[in-house]
């Protein structure tokens, strides 16, 4: 069964929701989504930034913390984002990282350049 996490990110008008725990593991859907609901497009380590605040609520949202991230898939735009993703993606994580995978694809969200998926283990969240 899952829980649906509530993560005060605003969502697209879609059939679709942000963040879920299933099994103790948080399954959530990152872009670089501004508080207004818009989306952050000044440039692009200000989108990875931004997305990766996202993360960081939704996780936080969920009872967890950074150091519960397990797994990261990235999907990017441009392969010429990689080394920015790296130095902005390194500021929310330390050692041993969540094993991570960055894919170049089209993304949907119209402006955004970076969505990120992640999962999480929840399960010492009620313990905390």
């Amino acid at each position: 069964m899952r829980h649906i996490i509530e993560t005060g990110i605003p969502k697209a008008n879609a059939p679709l929701e942000l963040a879920a725990i299933a099994n103790n593991i948080l399954y959530a859907c990152c872009v670089p989504t501004l508080p207004d609901g818009t989306v952050e497009t000044s440039s692009f380590v200000a989108q990875v930034e931004r997305t990766m605040l996202n993360l960081k609520q939704t996780v936080e949202a969920a009872g967890a913390t950074m150091d519960d991230v397990f797994q990261v898939q990235i999907f990017l735009t441009d392969k010429k984002y990689f080394p920015e993703l790296n130095d902005a993606y390194g500021k929310f994580f330390r050692a041993p990282y969540p094993v991570r995978a960055t894919l170049i694809n089209g993304l949907i969200v119209p402006g955004a350049d970076i969505e990120i998926l992640a999962q999480a283990d929840v399960s010492r969240a009620t313990k905390r």
